[in-house]
């Protein structure tokens, strides 16, 4: 009785979470994981909505144990302690990549964080990453094949950093992170990203569709149409714009790296815990401004109220806000 009571909770917290409605959400997903103690999966949810409320210290908590679920990456074995947030002065830390590209470039902001307490940082990352968290001024190595590295005394997934730090919302460092030299400028200053991963679970909502008009000019930042080899050449290429323009892929988490002013348009359906709730800034990213969608609109109405930004921030020669 209690595993179908949970999961009937579950599928109403699913659904309150798919709609962005992330205080329902969690109470849905408390009272399943309360009803059944060993759904991991309510305990996991749970964490989410914690995060996508703001509530970071409980959330990370729980995000901690998503590790206990098949779909994510088990510790790496090596023969030292995770580290939980002890002192690190004069400790070798080694820092693990998980999940998509996006999110090692959003975590990779607390690389200096730990830097500056004293620990010597050994960063692992995807390889198209490697060239651009060089700037990050630690010892990154790509997570491909065998690698040496000196014996550490911690290891840590990048997205626990955060939590082991007891961080709340208010301490997240916001401002740039990432460096990049402009490789070259264009007489389109605006640079847009339509599309992400299309073997993302949640591409279909969150990347434009193809018909979708843009009322502005701008240069696609798709590798497809730049070339780039990795995101080193396409931070090269952001750094010489005025502007991005994005879906929620690892393209806009690269631009707000960079302190680059960023427009995010934000899924209808399925919108990530990261970009919290109601909220047209980030605490992540100083320089962005997320729209999301209207109850009556569709990405039309998306796309004509960023262009309707843009041209306002043409005539006021500032930085345009909206949401």
């Amino acid at each position: 009785m209690t595993s179908a009571l949970s999961a009937t909770l579950m599928a109403a917290g699913r659904g309150h979470a798919l709609a962005g409605a992330w205080a329902r959400a969690e109470g849905s997903f408390r009272a399943a994981w309360r009803a059944d103690p060993g759904n991991k999966a309510a305990r996991h949810a749970l964490a989410t909505a914690l995060l996508a409320l703001g509530r970071y210290p409980e959330g990370f908590s729980l995000y901690a144990l998503r590790r206990e679920l098949p779909q994510f990456p088990q510790a790496p074995g090596l023969p030292c302690p995770e580290w939980r947030g002890e002192p690190l002065e004069g400790k070798h830390i080694v820092l693990f990549p998980e999940q998509g590209l996006g999110d090692q470039i959003q975590f990779a902001r607390f690389v200096p964080m730990l830097a500056e307490r004293g620990a010597e940082v050994t960063l692992f990352c995807a390889p198209a990453l490697q060239r651009l968290f060089g700037s990050l001024g630690v010892r990154v190595l790509a997570a491909s094949g065998r690698v040496e590295f000196p014996d550490p005394d911690y290891w840590a997934f990048s997205i626990d950093v955060p939590g082991a730090l007891k961080l709340n919302l208010q301490d997240l460092p916001g401002g740039p992170y990432l460096e990049a030299s402009a490789r070259r400028r264009t007489n389109v200053r605006i640079g847009v990203m339509r599309r992400g991963n299309p073997r993302h679970a949640n591409d279909a909502n969150r990347s434009m569709p193809p018909a979708v008009r843009l009322p502005f000019e701008a240069i696609s930042l798709a590798p497809a149409d730049t070339g780039a080899r990795d995101l080193r050449d396409t931070a090269e290429l952001i750094a010489g714009l005025d502007l991005v323009v994005s879906v929620d892929t690892a393209v806009a988490h690269l631009a707000g790296a960079l302190g680059k002013r960023t427009f995010l348009m934000l899924p209808a359906v399925g919108c990530d815990w990261r970009w919290l709730s109601g909220r047209s800034d980030s605490p992540w990213y100083e320089s962005m401004t997320l729209f999301r969608f209207e109850p009556s609109g569709g990405w039309d109405a998306l796309v004509a109220r960023v262009g309707a930004a843009i041209e306002s921030s043409r005539e006021q020669s500032g930085p345009a806000r909206g949401g």
